[in-house]
């Protein structure tokens, strides 16, 4: 099974964008204060596009015998460039919607579905509880980098 501090993280991780989110404008998520670097909202973005690589990947760790799983980036993801142009309130409605579904699919696990792994181009074999240790660690760095972005200045 999934530990239940993993699944409460999965199901509240996401509570804190209110937070983040309160008294900025849209001005606010766009700006770069690091010039290269992605902006809050474009941060959110690669998190909205990213649940929905994790629902693949969920998938074929439930599919396939130990798939090899590259690394995601979103310069060679056909995908990004639909998702980086996204109006903020559009990236956050389609955020909880994938979340949603995702919560729904970690709960519904068997034991042994939950025990099945899949390996990663960089960190080599991995349980589904790791998989998702490591997408909850990624969404955590990403949402730092969202308070950041919006709140720093040039």
């Amino acid at each position: 099974m999934i530990p239940a501090v993993t699944v409460g993280r999965l199901r509240g991780q996401l509570d804190c964008l209110p937070i983040l989110l309160q008294n900025l404008d849209d001005g606010a998520l766009e700006k770069r204060p690091i010039p290269g670097k992605w902006s809050a909202r474009e941060n959110l973005a690669h998190l909205a596009r990213y649940h929905e690589i994790f629902l693949q990947r969920l998938d074929r760790i439930l599919n396939e015998d130990c798939p090899n799983l590259g690394r995601y980036s979103a310069e060679d993801d056909v995908e990004w460039p639909r998702w980086f142009l996204l109006p903020a309130d559009q990236v956050l409605s389609r955020m909880r919607e994938l979340r949603a579904r995702l919560i729904q699919r970690i709960e519904s696990l068997s034991s042994a579905e939950a025990s099945r792994s899949g390996t990663h181009s960089r960190f080599g074999r991995m349980s589904l509880v790791e998989w998702l240790e490591f997408f909850l660690l990624h969404e955590a760095h990403h949402l730092m980098i969202v308070l950041q972005r919006s709140r720093q200045t040039p």
